[in-house]
């Protein structure tokens, strides 16, 4: 491999011939090849948000030549929209500030812009990678802001249109399945009849309140750290900078980004970030407890609870002839494990804000930002590939609704709860169905026919009249 030499404030780095980083992200390379996974490319664009941003800022306010900052801005232009992911190497392992992914950032859009000038890479001429580029700027405070932005555009372009699509398939499977009637069960053990459609509604509002969640995890990352340089005193930096080039941002990614009320804050500490991380941690529980739920009431088929059936993606052994196994479900349940799990790093990371700077972000932000791109991919696999196709058995919920002992519940009120438990219990004896059982002891029991077809109706069970009130529960 044909290499240059660059050189930066510690001394010459040979660089491969056609990169477009310099020395400072050569060093970085080699001294950190931990994982093989390179910063996430949503920091790295958001990096270029930010170059471009500031640099325009810079030229409007009279500190930089608008030739330079015309230059830096296409340049940074370029970085944004992903054109020069391949020159961003530098592994999630480094730095905790962020600073060798900032001076990767630095070095890639002074070369490009060599190479838009007809200069050689290298030259630091038109643009230099510190003086120019990085004007105004450090890492501790250009890092965290890319965080910050990387993370609301993932949350708001990717995982909230998952999210409203899971909740618009859930609700339309409320719907459909709202006239079938089935057994409840809690401690799973038979409970009291409810409707397919009323759980399958409550698994529609676990959606949408997943949605709103992403909304409050939005609202906790709009303040962003830029301006506040080393230490968060904005030294060496404009004083409108940051409100300009915050401005710039916001109109440019559509999110309403303001400069921090107090960059100490910002920069030491990554609160917001945290509680961000928090929301996606609600989300995956409340996800998981859906797939869960879905995998056990598509369990069987023939042999467990088979009150629906889930669309057949695969086969499900490499033995067992036409076994389907609910595989959509454990892909989910399994990112949501993983969220969790890298909620514990972020909350680790976040933690270790050390004075006044944190030095964990370049791992807090790929765990943080991971969360968002699993939880997005998996719940639309999980709608389009399981959920849509979900079709009630409706033969199978009223038998299972007749062989429950819980069916007797709907009696307390007309016979009260002694007499109800040893029906039960008989049922449970016998293997009789509680309605054969009490048709047997109409007379015994004090009611008619018809006062037995009305307490055992599940219809009614699943929106209880008046007179089943005080009648017990639990």
């Amino acid at each position: 491999m044909s290499t240059r030499i660059e050189k930066d404030s510690m001394g010459e780095m040979p660089v491969p011939a056609d990169a477009l980083y310099g020395a400072s992200t050569q060093r970085a390379v080699l001294n950190f090849p931990v994982s093989g996974r390179p910063v996430p490319y949503p920091v790295i664009h958001a990096y270029g948000l930010i170059k471009g941003a500031v640099a325009r800022v810079h030229a409007e306010l009279g500190i930089l030549p608008k030739d330079k900052a015309d230059l830096i801005e296409q340049a940074a232009q370029e970085v944004a929209d992903g054109k020069l992911d391949a020159h961003f190497i530098i592994d999630i392992y480094q730095t905790g500030s962020g600073t060798s992914t900032n001076m990767n950032a630095n070095e890639v859009i002074s070369n490009r812009i060599c190479q838009i000038a007809g200069q050689p890479i290298g030259a630091k001429d038109p643009v230099h990678p510190n003086d120019h580029v990085n004007m105004g700027q450090s890492s501790n405070d250009t890092f965290p802001a890319a965080m910050h932005i990387a993370v609301a555009q993932e949350l708001n372009k990717k995982l909230l249109p998952a999210l409203e699509s899971l909740h618009a398939s859930l609700q339309k499977k409320s719907t459909e399945f709202w006239d079938v009637l089935k057994i409840g069960r809690t401690h799973l053990m038979d409970a009291t009849p409810v409707r397919l459609g009323q759980e399958f509604k409550g698994y529609a509002r676990q959606a949408e309140l997943a949605a709103s969640r992403v909304h409050k995890a939005l609202n906790a990352i709009m303040e962003l750290p830029l301006g506040g340089t080393a230490v968060g005193t904005g030294l060496n930096s404009h004083p409108d900078m940051p409100r300009l080039a915050i401005a710039l941002i916001a109109e440019k990614t559509g999110l309403p980004f303001v400069e921090a009320k107090d960059h100490f804050e910002a920069q030491a500490s990554k609160d917001a970030l945290v509680e961000a991380s928090g929301q996606l941690k609600t989300i995956a529980v409340s996800f998981f407890k859906i797939a869960n739920d879905i995998r056990w009431l598509s369990s069987g088929p023939q042999c467990a609870i088979g009150e629906i059936a889930i669309p057949a993606t695969q086969p499900g052994s490499s033995i067992m002839p036409g076994k389907v196994n609910p595989v959509m479900c454990e892909s989910l349940m399994q990112v949501c494990a993983r969220v969790i799990g890298n909620d514990a790093t972020v909350t680790w990371c976040g933690a270790n804000g050390n004075l006044d700077l944190n030095v964990m972000m370049p791992a807090l932000a790929a765990a943080l930002l991971e969360s968002i791109e699993l939880l997005m991919n998996a719940s639309t696999l999980f709608r389009t590939r399981c959920v849509d196709g979900i079709i009630a058995k409706k033969e199978r919920c009223n038998e299972l609704i007749e062989y429950s002992l819980a069916m007797v519940t709907g009696l307390n009120s007309k016979i009260g709860y002694d007499k109800a438990a040893e029906i039960a219990k008989l049922s449970a004896k016998t293997g009789t169905p509680v309605r054969k059982l009490c048709m047997e002891r109409l007379k015994e029991l004090g009611i008619t026919e018809a006062d037995l077809n009305e307490a055992l109706d599940p219809a009614r069970m699943c929106a209880p009249d008046a007179s089943m009130v005080g009648a017990g529960g639990g």
